[in-house]
């Protein structure tokens, strides 16, 4: 797919932020596991929301669909869990993390895959901290990595989670607690990567009635207390605005993403900050952000521990920028949909940037840009960030680039409409 044969200057956009794709699948385990009827408003459809809903089916839940909104018949954490091979999460990571504890209140074991590459995602951490709390959690190939077999019980106690990897491992546990026999404590153990997400897990907790006691991201505690059955509204997602935002960055101009909460706990809203300290002008407003640039872009140094979705967006317009950019705290990402580091790495220095890794920091120096063709190897935010370097460098070809599906299925639609592509 040829993005932009000629570089985009002075984009003039406003555009609808989708649904958030972690609080839709956060919301709709909360709605399964609660005792009644739930209204899931304005939900992510996506492949990876797809996949969770499928699984919570297989579950025993009843998920209507009315075009718009999804009504979620609650079972109180009574799972009727239908017999049948493996449940298949693809490469949605956050699927099978999310879930797993789930099949716990199953009345038999449950199988849990995905692909080749889902394979090779650790899970070992989040079946390590399942295991102490009444589980019987085993792997079916290679230790410590997907496929498992889920059986046993969800008794609570205390546990600890190694989070390094991924703050999901600590979601995980979260988010079935309410359902256990008894209360449940988790440690985290080491720097917890990609923690804002905790926040966001949290948030949905509470707002279905959820108490949830916390020290930070250190130590958590939850009492069985069923899920109260309620309304929820999804609110836009910061991780797919950025790609927005930042074609702003890139080629000049304005673009203003609307359906976003100005005080969302979102990690990925603090990128544009990042973009107003690289030289844009950031206006933040009730329902929208608008994100402008008429100068020149700058470097910046910057810790995106907390906000791994949009390292990529910020390295793409970092290639624009007059100095080199580092960005630090970003190991995780090599457990991915894909290798993230070695994709962006790739991905700048086809094009002619300059990138190089030392430990868990990327440095990002601008170079000269020549016309290329990216292979973002199945990943959605790989696809995007190109779609950014595309349009402010112009002659770039994206192989592949339909696996935006996985979590903005409209993302080609929308810049095709604007005539950006």
């Amino acid at each position: 797919m040829k993005v932009a044969p000629e570089r985009v200057r002075d984009v003039d956009l406003c555009v609808r932020a989708p649904p958030s794709k972690s609080y839709t699948h956060r919301a709709l385990i909360a709605a399964a596991l609660a005792g009644g009827t739930s209204v899931i408003k304005g939900p992510l459809r996506s492949e990876d929301t797809a996949l969770t809903r499928r699984a919570l089916e297989r579950f025993g839940i009843a998920i209507w669909d009315d075009g718009g909104d999804l009504e979620v018949e609650g079972t109180g954490g009574d799972l009727r869990c239908r017999a049948g091979g493996p449940i298949d999460c693809g490469n949605s990571g956050t699927s099978m993390r999310l879930l797993a504890p789930l099949a716990l209140l199953c009345p038999h074991p449950v199988v849990f895959t995905g692909t080749e590459r889902m394979r090779q995602r650790p899970i070992g951490p989040l079946v390590d901290a399942l295991n102490r709390i009444g589980g019987a959690i085993t792997y079916e190939q290679a230790p410590g990595f997907p496929p498992i077999r889920v059986s046993g019980t969800l008794a609570g106690g205390q546990t600890s989670v190694d989070a390094s990897v991924s703050s999901q491992f600590v979601s995980s546990v979260l988010l079935a607690a309410p359902m256990a026999a008894g209360p449940v404590e988790v440690a985290t153990v080491g720097q917890v990567s990609s923690r804002s997400y905790l926040d966001v897990t949290v948030d949905v907790m509470r707002a279905f009635g959820v108490k949830v006691a916390r020290d930070g991201d250190a130590w958590f505690a939850v009492d069985p207390r069923p899920y109260r059955p309620r309304s929820y509204a999804i609110e836009g997602d910061y991780s797919s605005a950025s790609y927005f935002f930042a074609m702003a960055a890139v080629s000049g101009g304005r673009v203003t993403v609307e359906n976003l909460n100005p005080v969302s706990v979102q990690g990925d809203r603090r990128f544009v900050a990042a973009l107003g300290r690289m030289g844009c002008e950031v206006r933040a407003r009730p329902g929208g952000v608008t994100v402008t640039r008429t100068g020149r872009l700058v470097g910046i140094e910057i810790d995106m521990a907390s906000t791994p979705d949009t390292v990529q967006t910020l390295a793409a317009v970092a290639a624009f920028a007059d100095s080199p950019t580092t960005i630090s705290g970003i190991g995780h990402l090599r457990h991915k949909e894909s290798d993230r580091i070695e994709a962006t790495v790739g991905m700048l220095r086809a094009c002619g940037a300059g990138a190089a890794w030392v430990q868990d920091t990327l440095t990002i120096t601008p170079g000269p840009f020549r016309g290329c063709t990216i292979d973002p190897r199945n990943d959605h935010r790989t696809a995007m960030a190109a779609a950014v370097i595309a349009l402010g460098a112009g002659g770039v070809t994206i192989e592949g680039a339909e696996c935006v599906a996985k979590s903005f299925p409209e993302f080609w639609a929308i810049l095709q409409e604007a005539g950006l592509v």
